[in-house]
């Protein structure tokens, strides 16, 4: 769990830049905890709903989108509690990451990732289970192993 006690909750310019360097557009349809953190020139696009859960990570230059142009697709995009998004990700519209999941750097996110599962590529696809992961290596730390992966 990330710490919070000196959470700042977003300000936004006129043109939905965050004092972080992040961007909205339809900040009336963006609902993010106040335990996210959204990385620097990651662009949301919340037409038609965005949802960033408690404890959730996204990496720099991101593009999360509720609508695309290109393909006429819309809908609500939500990123459950837990889960991490890496940097230069794009998530498609009406797309739901399961909480506690991991979608790796560079993907490209156009259907739902259930609970616990780690994806990537593009499109991303299922590469591991965390709960495999986590007894194959309980902890990232070789010489600390109380600290969880």
């Amino acid at each position: 769990m990330m710490d919070t006690s000196k959470w700042v909750p977003p300000v936004y310019n006129d043109y939905g830049i965050t004092q972080w360097g992040w961007r909205v557009n339809h900040r009336e349809n963006f609902k993010v905890s106040s335990n996210a953190w959204i990385g620097s020139f990651s662009c949301i696009q919340a037409k038609y709903g965005v949802e960033v859960q408690d404890d959730v990570i996204i990496g720099q230059s991101c593009v999360i989108t509720s609508y695309s142009m290109i393909s006429g697709k819309s809908g609500k995009v939500t990123l459950k509690k837990g889960c991490k998004i890496g940097a230069q990700t794009t998530i498609a519209p009406g797309v739901t990451i399961g909480e506690n999941s991991i979608v790796g750097a560079n993907s490209y996110v156009d259907k739902d990732i259930p609970d616990g599962e780690v994806w990537f590529g593009t499109p991303a696809q299922h590469v591991n289970d965390i709960a495999d992961m986590k007894k194959d290596k309980p902890s990232i730390y070789p010489d600390n192993p109380n600290v969880p992966m």
